[in-house]
């Protein structure tokens, strides 16, 4: 199955082939377990990237993450809500994180069927994952290359 990419701006959302809407510009390509996002992941001001995959959603946040992005951070846990898959997080390009940045992980812990899993997490990202104690809901990958797929979280079954 292939999958379709739409680019806008400041995001990239994934769309398959059954999704409604005229979304721009469409790149087409495969997502796999060591698939990377086509395209320029800035750091500059603040971007969220949304791959749907067969089996599970990659969120590629990069750049700053606060309060500008609000929009994007609910499309993002909505496109989550509605795919009942597993979900993981790449943080390894976020320069700074507000509350807005936690409270997202933190809605997409409490409502994703699965235990949410953060990929390449920076230290300033771990920092605030500690301090707030978000960290304890999700899963910490220590290196990327650990890729295994978690099931649902231990209280539901």
């Amino acid at each position: 199955m292939s999958t379709l990419i739409a680019r806008t701006t400041s995001r990239s959302i994934v769309r398959d082939a059954n999704s409604p809407g005229d979304t721009g510009p469409v790149e087409e390509g495969p997502l796999d377990a060591d698939s990377s996002i086509r395209g320029d992941v800035s750091t500059e001001p603040g971007s969220v990237h949304v791959i749907s995959g067969i089996d599970h959603i990659r969120i590629i946040l990069a750049g700053e993450i606060d309060a500008d992005l609000a929009g994007d951070l609910q499309d993002a846990t909505t496109a989550v809500e509605r795919s009942g898959l597993p979900v993981e997080v790449d943080t390894h390009h976020v320069t700074f994180m507000d509350s807005s940045g936690v409270a997202f992980l933190a809605r997409l812990a409490t409502r994703s069927s699965y235990r949410v899993r953060l990929l390449n997490v920076p230290p300033t990202v771990r920092f605030l994952l500690e301090v707030t104690r978000i960290g304890e809901l999700l899963d910490v990958a220590e290196d990327s290359a650990d890729r295994s797929r978690t099931g649902p979280p231990d209280d539901v079954a």
